[in-house]
């Protein structure tokens, strides 16, 4: 779980660093990294919140 939670945190972290640049420059390769970011995110999201309820349990 701890593992899982690292791997979101650094993906937020890429998300808002592309994101970022994709706003305040304009870069177009920054924005399909961050919507990538976004699918990744969501994927891991939807993973923890599966091993939260595994953990609960």
């Amino acid at each position: 779980m701890k593992e899982l939670i690292e791997k979101i945190n650094a993906e937020i972290e890429n998300f808002q660093k592309d994101a970022a640049a994709q706003l305040e420059k304009g870069n177009k390769a920054a924005g399909t990294r961050a919507r990538k970011a976004s699918l990744e995110l969501a994927n891991l999201l939807k993973e923890f919140r599966k091993a939260s309820i595994e953990f609960s349990k």
